[in-house]
């Protein structure tokens, strides 16, 4: 799969033009993160943090998931480009990237 920067240099709003393969591939790559709802559930956690910014180790608890189940989800959603993690001791501190998610809400105006 091609990799792009931005969503801006791939995809224009959804109802603006008819996506091709390459286009629909990234958008889905994004969408795919978010449907899942602990990975939702994750996010809205950590953008409710104070700054933004959530430890892993205060996520567990509120998802009922165990560590490398967490630890799992949000390496999906970094992976993604919907958070950055920076590792600190054995925890990892998870900051939330509103660029990213407004690119994704952008592409769903009409």
């Amino acid at each position: 799969m091609k990799r792009i920067a931005t969503i801006e240099e791939c995809c224009p709003p959804l109802l603006s033009a008819a996506l091709d393969e390459p286009d629909a591939e990234v958008l889905a790559s994004a969408f795919k993160a978010l449907a899942d709802p602990v990975r939702l559930r994750l996010l809205s956690l950590i953008a409710a943090a104070p700054e933004g910014t959530a430890c892993s180790c205060d996520l567990e608890e509120p998802v009922g998931k165990s560590q490398p189940t967490v630890s799992h989800h949000l390496s999906v959603l970094a992976d993604a480009g919907l958070i950055t993690k920076v590792k600190v001791g054995r925890w990892v501190n998870c900051t939330v990237v509103p660029a990213r998610l407004e690119q994704l809400r952008n592409v769903l105006r009409a």
